[in-house]
């Protein structure tokens, strides 16, 4: 399980390369996993984040940590056993070191904390006993903290004793307290729990407060014989009374983080893969500015989504032209004098014309180009604005441009005896051919009897 990422690149872009985010480092770290290549280390990872090249590269540190060798570990355990009852410093708060971690750190390969939380999730999945701090400590190549406490050694001709590892730290009063509500908590709200403290700098959930929580019945490790914490690096004891040093790095990788209790693969690109590859899963904090932003992305898109859904019901609704009715009354006979009534010019475009023999509509359209003409009636005449076409006051042209005569509408005296106009039958005088302006009985058609 030891890293070994030397002259390994997997799917990261070759150099010169840009710096990648968590998400990108945790996609490769995932990737590595299932194809069993090894691990990016940590330093590995900063360089990628700083866009810099990884300590194997060209253009690298091109350093490498060693891991303590065991070599003089020999002699040391001789002499313990040669000499009469003396005293060896007691193993670390973790917990003493297995044969198996002392093997692995014999070879001196350093490991990475990615390798150590892999090594911690294989270990769940095999019901097997966690590594505790001291052994982490080991693999990570940092020296491990040894307590004034002393233990007589055991004879050499004794068989070794056992000794059990309990779960590591106390419960505090608040999951005390949590415990006693009798709620059982899962996996994800203790990740969300632990995540919390992180952001407000408070001391991480301990194994043993996660398994209070959870409702599992605390774990204790395999016996492990006395005489193996001989094979740990050589340790300075502590003066009587002296407070107890930090927790070290290899501490919270082996008892906090998705890492240690995510079983399987986890999906590329979520936080728990990143949390596998032993990136940081916490998203932004939730600061006014951040809040603000998610507000205004929200109302936009709602905005949207309800433009859409307007333009989707209008879909359904009839677009309908509403143009003024074809056929209107516009009073009686009697109403009207001789000559031209233009109060109808704007509403309807008609003028009424009533000479002494006979009444007729004339609708208010030069035949030369649609235009409106004016009526003169100092001149006694029709004006176009448009082009200077001339009318007398019964519609004929006599100057400009416009071929014919204006058009009349239908009328008719309808039975409550007022004029009724029809504009969509219109009678024409076309040019060169025989007038349609006396069509009509003098009760309907082009004119009416006045």
């Amino acid at each position: 399980m030891a890293d070994d990422s030397k002259g390994v690149l997997g799917h990261l872009p070759p150099l010169p390369r840009a710096a990648l985010n968590n998400s990108v480092i945790a996609m490769e770290q995932a990737y590595r996993k299932r194809k069993g290549l090894p691990l990016i280390s940590d330093a590995d990872v900063e360089a990628l984040k700083a866009g810099t090249p990884m300590s194997w590269e060209e253009g690298g540190s091109g350093v490498v940590a060693s891991a303590p060798t065991a070599s003089a570990l020999p002699a040391a355990a001789t002499a313990a056993e040669n000499a009469a009852p003396a005293v060896v410093a007691a193993p670390a708060a973790g917990g003493a070191i297995s044969e198996e971690v002392a093997k692995w750190v014999a070879e001196g390969k350093q490991w990475s904390k990615s390798a150590i939380a892999a090594e911690q999730a294989r270990r769940k999945r095999k019901n097997l006993p966690a590594l505790n701090d001291a052994e982490a400590s080991a693999l990570l190549g940092e020296p491990v903290e040894a307590t004034a406490a002393t233990v007589p050694a055991a004879p050499a001709a004794a068989s070794p004793a056992p000794v059990a590892v309990a779960a590591s730290g106390p419960i505090s009063d608040e999951v005390k307290k949590w415990v006693a509500e009798g709620k059982k908590w899962s996996k994800s709200s203790v990740a969300a729990e632990q995540a919390r403290r992180k952001r407000k700098s408070l001391p991480a959930l301990t194994d043993t407060e996660v398994t209070a929580l959870l409702g599992e019945p605390a774990e204790t490790g395999a016996p492990v014989p006395a005489a193996v914490p001989a094979a740990v690096p050589a340790a300075v004891p502590a003066a009587a009374g002296a407070p107890r040093p930090a927790a070290s790095a290899a501490a919270s990788v082996a008892r906090t983080g998705e890492s240690t209790r995510y079983v399987g693969t986890p999906a590329v690109g979520t936080s728990k893969a990143a949390a596998a590859g032993g990136v940081a899963s916490v998203g932004p904090e939730n600061t006014p500015i951040n809040q603000g932003r998610r507000v205004f992305a929200w109302s936009m898109v709602a905005a949207f989504l309800t433009a859409w859904f307007i333009a989707f019901f209008r879909f359904f609704l009839p677009r309908t032209l509403f143009e003024p009715a074809t056929s209107f009354k516009i009073g009686y006979p009697a109403d009207y004098g001789l000559g031209v009534d233009t109060k109808w010019q704007q509403k309807y475009r008609i003028w009424v014309d009533r000479t002494p023999d006979r009444m007729f509509v004339i609708y208010a359209r030069c035949t030369h180009l649609g235009c409106t003409p004016d009526w003169k009636p100092s001149e006694n005449k029709f004006k176009c604005p448009c082009h200077g076409s001339g009318y007398d006051s019964e519609g004929v042209n006599f100057e400009g441009p416009a071929p014919r005569p204006m058009d009349r509408a239908h009328v008719e005296i309808a039975p409550d005896g007022q004029i009724l106009v029809d504009v969509s039958k219109l009678y024409q005088w076309p040019k060169g051919q025989p007038s349609h302006f006396n069509e009509g009985d003098g009760t309907s058609g082009a004119w009416l009897r006045a």
